[in-house]
């Protein structure tokens, strides 16, 4: 054991750290210094932002609020963000040019936007960072109702991109109706949802048909120009607004660090979470891959590597084995389709119904109460820890 105490930075507020906080929060540790940096005041649970979008929920039911959560752990709470590491000083850089020193550090902050293609930048709302998505959609609904933002686009025909564009347009019809703008979806792949079973497809596409949404699809985009996106075979496709749902890439901070990254700049990671190639640094979420057990990058997955997550990062500081963590193969998937509709899928199966958003509905809201309601009185752990 170390003579004295040391300090772990979480990096991100993201889906691992929140357990990793509630973990703490039950549990503290003596030995254990925790800091938590990120710039948003909430989590947006990725799980509700459809539901958020589509007018179901409103922020307070979809948000977990970092700084009372991390004052439960008694963890130093600091609005702000990272944007340089020196892994030889072990010292973080924020934006507000202070520097915050670690002995141990895990990174959770997603995934940026890959709007590498020219004139995407300042031009293409990106849905995540989540926060500014939000406001920027709130502008939009704003921009529709006086007739400004007749048609929108999104880009990206996986499960995010069509969820938020049902979401959208389920909103902006509730309020407008037939005056709704109209949307189009444009993919380079030769059909939506390509990770799915046929059955998600067909049962997707066929809504998306209803709704008189026009798909686009290998349809890769080449430029985005005000009013308009090029696509494959020069074809220009006229839009008002322009929603980047695309699969992203990782902050560039981190491989400047000397971090080892994929080649879509996400931190290789071990089965017990940790860098590849420094054994001080530990990474979760969508902005890590864990180089054995790739997997899509998905809240539901990164739900997941909380617990391990949290039970690694006391046991480094114990110096005790580390805890081997293997993802499952299958994920349950709950897809909302605007309405208070939803298709599951796991493996093979497919359900459809009603009853499927209840029933996603009840997961989502148990899972946001869980880092909301208040947390028993802890034990602190002084020795040895305990998973």
């Amino acid at each position: 054991m170390k003579a004295r105490t040391q300090r772990i930075l979480l990096v991100g507020g993201g889906h691992s750290h929140v357990e990793v906080l509630r973990r703490f929060a039950l549990q503290p540790d003596a030995m254990i210094a925790l800091t938590l940096v990120s710039p948003d005041a909430a989590l947006v649970y990725t799980g509700m932002l459809p539901g958020l979008v589509a007018g179901h929920y409103s922020p307070a039911e979809a948000e977990i609020p970092l700084a009372p959560l991390a004052q439960k752990a008694g963890a130093r709470f600091i609005a702000d963000r990272v944007i340089a590491l020196d892994l030889y000083t072990k010292t973080a850089t924020l934006y507000s040019g202070d520097r915050e020193p670690f002995d141990f550090i895990s990174i959770d902050v997603g995934s940026t936007p890959d709007l590498g293609i020219p004139g995407a930048r300042g031009t293409a709302l990106a849905v995540k960072p989540v926060t500014p998505f939000l406001g920027a959609w709130g502008a939009i609904q704003a921009e529709a109702a006086i007739g400004v933002v007749q048609t929108i686009a999104v880009v990206g025909g996986g499960v995010g991109g069509v969820e938020i564009l049902l979401a959208m347009q389920f909103r902006l019809q509730s309020v407008m109706g037939a005056a709704a703008p109209r949307f189009a979806l444009i993919s380079d792949q030769p059909y939506i949802v390509p990770q799915q079973p046929a059955t998600v497809r067909a049962q997707l596409g066929r809504i998306l048909v209803e709704r008189g949404v026009v798909l686009h699809l290998q349809s890769a985009a080449l430029a985005v120009e005000p009013g308009a996106i090029i696509v494959a075979q020069g074809r220009r496709i006229a839009v008002d607004r322009i929603v980047w749902a695309t699969s992203a890439a990782g902050q560039p901070w981190m491989a400047a660090a000397g971090l080892v990254c994929d080649e879509h700049g996400f931190i290789r990671v071990d089965d017990h979470l940790r860098s590849t190639s420094h054994p001080f640094v530990f990474a979760a979420g969508d902005c890590a891959t864990q180089v054995a057990h790739p997997r899509p990058k998905s809240g539901v997955f990164a739900v997941r590597q909380g617990p391990p997550l949290a039970t690694n990062l006391r046991r480094v500081v114990h110096d005790v084995a580390l805890q081997t963590f293997v993802p499952q193969r299958h994920a349950l998937a709950l897809i909302s389709t605007g309405d208070k509709h939803a298709i599951g899928s796991r493996g093979p199966f497919t359900v459809e119904g009603n009853w499927v958003w209840r029933w996603k509905d009840r997961i989502d809201r148990r899972f946001v109460t869980k880092y909301t309601l208040a947390i028993p009185a802890p034990k602190v752990l002084a020795e040895a820890p305990v998973d």
